[in-house]
């Protein structure tokens, strides 16, 4: 931003989200619910598995017994996978509406001596652009 905007100082800059598709995002926060279940669970130490008739798997006794170990465990764990849901890895540079570089595309970012080329060549094409007269008929 610094170079970008010390090169061309009449540029504005402006960074945003790209979201990711629905199903990702719906994904997400089904998981952050299940998390916080999941961690209320453990707080409380409730055994449902018994009201399933099921047999109590290791995992739970050992989270029962590390409380708070098996929370934060969850809970980073949750997180994890919620940031990837939510990453679309997505670097997508437009000037004056016009796309210019597509991370999500390309496959990667530019480099800084690409980056300035691109705006350069935009730039000289926006200036040869504007020169040309316009005639309505």
């Amino acid at each position: 931003v610094r170079v970008i905007s010390q090169r061309y100082p009449d540029i504005r800059i402006e960074g945003e989200n790209y979201l990711p598709q629905p199903i990702y995002r719906h994904i997400a926060s089904l998981l952050s619910v299940f998390k916080l279940v999941l961690i209320g669970l453990i707080i409380v130490g409730k055994d449902s598995f018994a009201f399933f008739g099921m047999q109590v798997p290791s995992i739970w006794q050992w989270g029962q017994e590390n409380k708070v170990y098996a929370c934060m465990m969850v809970f980073s764990f949750s997180i994890m996978i919620e940031n990837q849901c939510m990453s679309t890895g997505a670097f997508e540079i437009t000037l004056k509406d016009v796309p210019v570089w597509s991370k999500l595309e390309s496959g990667h970012l530019p480099s800084m001596q690409q980056l300035v080329q691109i705006l350069d060549n935009e730039m000289k094409l926006s200036v040869h652009m504007d020169s040309i007269p316009y005639h309505r008929s």
